[in-house]
């Protein structure tokens, strides 16, 4: 069964224990004669849109490239994870201007045994329904399913809530109802926010995980004839799609036949393993005992003396055009790029005073 599938086989379990849950809240109240009771019944129906956007979101994710978008529609699933926060942080918000005014005029609420049964029902499922679709979330990596979720262990929450306030109102007639249903609404709008967090950082870009970077290094380095891997670039366009591009440095004595034939691997190793579409570009490195390594090898030292600079790659050098190009990585606390440049480019040129330098400020942007 493929990620797709499960997630809508999941959201469909959350449709199908809501309604069940609706239906059996709906029966007891209006049996009991409670309007409350039946009322929580259609707030189970509306919790039931969580599961319903889920299964929108991600069959719209499904659809094939276009023209117009050729990386696929992989980012819809961000979109519907975005309007699920959304209606959990309105219900935390919602539940905390109810609680507020509670505690500032206080109500004596009166709890019947069907209520009561009703409430105990409803934490259990809740919670077993939470739990269920969370953690397939978590395991399909579905922001949209881990909120869903999540919004059903909070709904737990505030009917756990109800419960205790109903527990202490009939032992000690004292009504916390104001006071629990505000703690647990700010709660909730914590949750509300960092579930909203994560898909909105996607969107924008946020840094791929340090450890999968730790992993296609690893990996890259492995392959034979790698000398060294650079310049980690990788786009989201959803879960099931990444792009990227990489630089490796290789012995300059290799042949294009034979650059060729390791970017294919390179690239092949990156699809199969991660699903990533890699674009491999190349670093030749100076070999043997000539001017070109000689200066290769002083240009580097030099540059890796200043303390703000963390990497020196990408060397390149060309007698024929008279021009010497090198990549280095400052460190993070260094802003100035253009100034940083111009220094270090100054301080290159005195060393090839007959060619043109140019230092090229680069960035880290997956580690």
């Amino acid at each position: 069964m493929d990620r797709s599938t499960q997630i809508i086989r999941t959201s469909i379990i959350g449709i199908v224990a809501n309604v069940l849950l609706a239906a059996f809240k709906a029966v007891t109240g209006i049996i009991a004669g409670s309007v409350a009771v039946v009322m929580d019944a259609v707030n189970n129906l509306s919790d039931a849109l969580s599961s319903v956007i889920t299964i929108i979101g991600t069959k719209l994710s499904q659809r094939p490239a276009d023209r117009e978008h050729p990386f696929g529609f992989g980012r819809i699933e961000y979109f519907s994870a975005i309007i699920i926060a959304v209606i959990v942080l309105s219900a935390g918000i919602t539940s905390l201007i109810e609680s507020v005014k509670k505690i500032i005029e206080p109500t004596e609420p009166s709890y019947t045994i069907p209520a009561l049964i009703v409430i105990i029902v409803a934490i259990v499922v809740k919670l077993l329904l939470g739990w269920y679709v969370r953690q397939k979330g978590k395991q399909l990596k579905s922001d949209a399913l881990t909120a869903s979720g999540s919004d059903a262990l909070f709904d737990a929450v505030i009917t756990a809530a109800t419960l205790v306030s109903a527990g202490i109102m009939l032992i000690w007639g004292i009504s916390l109802d104001g006071i629990l249903g505000a703690l647990i609404s700010a709660v909730i709008i914590k949750a509300g926010i960092e579930m909203l967090s994560t898909p909105v950082n996607e969107l924008l870009g946020a840094r791929v995980s340090p450890d999968l970077i730790k992993e296609i290094k690893r990996e890259i380095m492995e392959v034979d004839g790698v000398r060294g891997v650079f310049d980690i670039i990788l786009h989201n366009y959803g879960p099931d799609v990444m792009i990227g591009s990489l630089h490796i440095s290789v012995l300059d004595s290799m042949s294009a036949h034979e650059i060729h034939g390791l970017t294919r691997r390179l690239s092949t190793l990156m699809f199969e393993r991660h699903g990533i579409i890699m674009t491999v570009g190349i670093y030749a490195v100076a070999t043997g005992e000539n001017q070109r390594a000689d200066l290769q090898s002083r240009v580097t030292k030099a540059l890796a003396t200043h303390k703000e600079i963390v990497q020196v790659h990408g060397f390149y050098c060309s007698e024929k055009d008279r021009m010497l190009s090198v990549d280095v990585v400052p460190d993070i606390s260094c802003h100035d790029d253009a100034f940083l440049s111009i220094r270090l480019t100054d301080e290159i040129q005195a060393l090839v005073p007959d060619m043109k330098v140019t230092v090229v400020i680069d960035h880290n942007y997956s580690e």
